[in-house]
């Protein structure tokens, strides 16, 4: 046991320990873990740092103040550095002056252009279809009402007077063939005119005779019945009064017993073995039909070759084809719809007056195509060949309110926004739908079909992706790079694009004439020229200065560059 001073001394070092040493030696730890959580947050800021400061110590080669280094591809990017890669396609740079405005990358009818993933594209399900001739037909649904064919509508009326001595037919609805009885009429004028036909007969008078055949002609008596009167030399009192046509009995009007006065209304019979249809058209659809001579006898003289399919809910699954037969002159005020009138067989009267109909209209857009305008210029102006028109899916076409926009795919991952111009929605055989294109795009132009919807979000919801090209977009936000494609894919892509001879002549050369290392197809469509005789191609419209500023050093790399590339060397392997 020690003395009081030690017992103190040592109390008091224990209390230290405890309140200062020990909660420091804690905070310590507390700090070399912060700092290492710091750091590993700020990780790639101090690396892209460090880079910075290493490559600037490092880079002797640093361009002055009139001169900047920008991409080819992209010429948005620039940078004073000659050895940096662009950050979008990591292509090696050109030299340019400053103030020097590029050409606009965007050609005129492509309002944006964006480059996607092989990821993001699987992401978006984007789907694409060559753009090609096709049959088009143009459909119009509509519906209709039966109506009787006014032309087979009759009125049976009395031409004499007297009084309806039976009534053979007596109901309504009753069908009737052409010179059925329908009824029996007893007239006192009749006994006074088939005596002076007896008698006329009798004295020879010729005048007298013919006089009274025709007033019982007249009157509805048929030769052969006059022929019996004169035979037998009896007098007729009674008049049969007889069908004019095959049909049914629409509406009777007399009584038996009843007398009736000359013109008196008998019966009403109508004629079903043809029936009308009267739809009705929406003003829109007006141009499609050419007008048609609405004289009295042309109805069935008018130019239109629509075909005409009616159904009815009385028989599901049937359909009654007829022909366009009429077009109202006039539009209803209040409904704003044009009248239209059909003809149709009815086999077995089972399209019945006043039944409702289902209306599809259809004629080939070959036949749309000869429509002219009052200047004598097309309605329509399709391209055509061979009857088939050439045509875009509607799922592939955005409408903006102010333009129609489809997206063609440039190269592999690469989609251009194109304005077109095209015709009223038409529709495949099966049923699809689809537009004439009148301009934009030309046939073997691969164009999205499922996606584009996707895409043209992204160029407007993310700015960034429609800027990473020179007019894609106006946002100034760092672009990272994309996933890259496959290359070669886009590379056989884009020289698919050239002609059989230009495209010998890129595979000979097989790399740019101004980039070392870039291969022809690799930055999109290789573009052409001419130098000192020598024919060549560039990867992009950035090189194609460069090479015609030194056309002789241009020439010889070229020639260099086929000689590299013979067949004989491609297939031993050697490295282009």
């Amino acid at each position: 046991m020690g003395t009081p001073s030690e017992n103190y001394r040592d109390t008091k070092l224990s209390w230290l320990q405890f309140f200062i040493l020990t909660p420091l030696a804690r905070l310590r730890f507390f700090f070399i873990i912060g700092i290492v959580g710091l750091v590993l947050a700020k990780w790639d800021t101090i690396v892209a740092t460090s880079k910075k400061v290493l490559w600037n110590r490092s880079d002797p080669e640093i361009t002055s103040d009139d001169y900047e280094y920008f991409c080819p591809m992209h010429p948005s990017f620039s940078s004073q550095k000659k050895n940096e890669k662009c950050p979008i396609c990591f292509m090696g740079l050109s030299k340019r002056k400053k103030g020097v405005s590029s050409p606009d990358a965007l050609q005129p009818g492509i309002v944006s252009r964006v480059q996607l993933s092989p990821y993001r594209i699987a992401l978006a399900g984007v789907k694409t279809h060559s753009v090609g001739f096709s049959k088009l037909i143009k459909e119009i649904n509509t519906v209709g009402t039966v109506e009787f064919d006014e032309r087979e509508l009759k009125h049976v009326a009395s031409r004499v007077k007297g009084r309806i001595e039976k009534l053979v037919v007596n109901q309504t609805g009753q069908m009737v063939h052409k010179g059925d009885e329908l009824a029996v009429l007893f007239s006192p004028d009749m006994i006074v005119t088939v005596q002076n036909l007896l008698d006329a007969r009798r004295s020879n008078n010729n005048i007298m005779e013919k006089n009274a055949r025709e007033r019982l002609e007249l009157w509805g008596v048929g030769p052969g019945e006059i022929d019996k009167i004169i035979r037998d030399g009896n007098p007729v009192q009674r008049i049969p009064i007889r069908s004019p046509i095959d049909g049914h009995v629409l509406k009777k009007y007399p009584k038996e017993g009843q007398y009736v006065e000359e013109g008196g209304p008998l019966y009403d019979v109508a004629n079903l073995d043809r029936i009308w249809v009267l739809a009705q058209l929406y003003e829109d659809d007006l141009g499609f039909f050419t007008p048609v001579n609405h004289q009295a006898g042309a109805e069935n003289s008018n130019p239109n070759h629509w075909r005409v399919i009616a159904s009815s809910r009385a028989y599901p699954g049937e359909k009654f084809e007829g022909i366009l037969s009429f077009i109202y002159p006039h539009v209803d005020q209040e409904s704003r719809t044009l009248s239209v009138r059909f003809e149709m067989a009815n086999p077995g009267n089972r399209l019945r007056p006043g039944m409702a109909t289902k209306v599809q209209l259809q004629t080939n857009a070959s036949q749309l195509a000869g429509f002219k305008r009052a200047d004598g210029k097309p309605l329509f102006p399709f391209q055509l060949k061979d009857e088939k028109v050439l045509c875009v899916p509607e799922e592939s076409v955005i409408n903006t309110g102010i333009s129609q926009v489809v997206y063609k795919q440039d190269s592999p991952g690469v989609y251009l926004g194109v304005t077109v111009q095209l015709g009223p929605k038409l529709n495949l055989p099966d049923g699809q739908a689809m537009f004439p294109v009148y301009s934009g795009v030309k046939e073997g132009d691969e164009i999205v079909t499922q996606g584009s919807f996707l895409i043209d979000a992204e160029t407007r919801l993310n700015p960034a992706l429609g800027s990473i090209y020179f007019g894609g977009g106006s946002s100034k936000a760092v672009v990272r790079p994309t996933t890259p494609n496959d290359e070669e894919v886009t590379i056989s892509s884009n020289l698919s694009k050239l002609s059989a001879a230009d495209k010998k002549i890129a595979l000979e050369q097989l790399l740019c004439a101004s980039q070392e290392n870039s291969k022809l197809g690799s930055m999109g469509v290789p573009i052409k020229f001419t130098i000192e005789g020598q024919t060549g191609f560039v990867c992009c419209e950035g090189c194609l200065n460069d090479v015609k500023s030194n056309p002789s050093k241009t020439s010889q790399r070229i020639k260099q560059l086929k000689s590299k590339n013979t067949p004989a060397n491609l297939k031993k392997g050697e490295s282009p």
